[in-house]
């Protein structure tokens, strides 16, 4: 077994070729797994994984429970609402807390960005990140790469467009870091007051009309309005969103035919994606993605233990 040579997973910048490579390939493994009657294995019996959610989520939390117990780990899901950090307890309290649990695995979301990097200094086991704030996202974004890869065989050399409310998109990021270390071509695509300034120095191009950016694109990749981030006018109503950067069949004529059409969810149909689009199975990779990211969180949490296993076994 080959360890990963990081103690946590907190983003994708910062990560190497191979680093993200080796993630993927375990991760097609565990594809597999799932795919079995018994999808199970012991590989983390007797380590504990706590699951703590300071923002709402549905896939990504049920996603990291499933990849625990399929994994053999006792998993705790600690909900924050009725927790003492809603009592005023803080997030340097709430981590000297866990860390006398002595949990194996930390899963972290929290609103602010960089809270979860925090979090890991203060505690002596493995975190991952589930989200922070604006910052990143980095499972999705492998699990984006992983559906990617095992529809398009490569990520090297394509065309992605990603598209819709890059400014307030941790998932955005986190795919423009992993897609630029893995030799894609990114193109940000949206209204200009989504886009974040200096956008340009990420390593993507910028277009402002949808038409226009989607040309000769190999990916598709539409990003949920995150109107809870926003505070002010960014786009006159929802149907002239729609209308210029929603996507149905007419704007996707410009990419390539056989171009593929993601979403990190939840969806706002006719909001920034058209339903039909969405559930056209020959095109969407929607459904896949979810089933990717049980594959490549089992991945992430067994690399992460990787290092203390060996270390008890020998």
């Amino acid at each position: 077994m080959s360890l990963f040579p990081h103690p946590h997973l907190l983003a994708i910048e910062g990560l190497k070729e191979a680093e993200i490579t080796q993630i993927l390939d375990l991760a097609d493994e565990y594809v597999e797994q799932n795919r079995r009657t018994n999808k199970k294995k012991d590989l983390l019996s007797g380590l504990t994984q706590i699951n703590l959610f300071f923002e709402n989520s549905t896939r990504t939390r049920m996603s990291f429970e499933l990849a625990g117990k399929r994994l053999g780990a006792d998993v705790i899901n600690m909900s924050t609402s009725t927790s003492s950090i809603k009592k005023g307890e803080t997030l340097i309290d709430t981590a000297s807390t866990l860390n006398a649990m002595r949990p194996d695995l930390l899963v972290v979301r929290h609103g602010s960005s960089g809270a979860v990097k925090l979090l890991s200094r203060k505690v002596d086991c493995a975190v991952l990140n589930a989200g922070d704030g604006k910052h990143e996202h980095p499972t999705q974004a492998l699990l984006d790469a992983l559906t990617i890869r095992r529809r398009k065989g490569r990520l090297a050399r394509l065309t992605v467009a990603i598209c819709g409310d890059v400014l307030h998109s941790r998932v955005a990021r986190s795919n423009i870091h992993l897609l630029n270390i893995m030799g894609a071509r990114v193109r940000l695509i949206g209204p200009p007051t989504l886009i974040p300034a200096g956008a340009e120095r990420l390593g993507a191009e910028v277009f402002y009309n949808m038409e226009e950016g989607l040309k000769g694109c190999d990916i598709v990749m539409m990003l949920r309005l995150q109107t809870e981030r926003m505070h002010g006018g960014y786009f006159p109503s929802v149907s002239e969103y729609f209308s210029l950067y929603g996507l149905d069949y007419e704007k996707l004529k410009n990419a390539k035919e056989d171009a593929m059409i993601m979403h990190p969810g939840p969806m706002n149909r006719g909001v920034e994606i058209d339903a039909a689009v969405a559930d056209d199975l020959t095109r969407s990779a929607i459904q896949e993605q979810v089933e990717m990211g049980v594959a490549v969180r089992m991945a992430c949490l067994d690399l992460l233990t990787r290092g203390k296993r060996e270390g008890e076994a020998s």
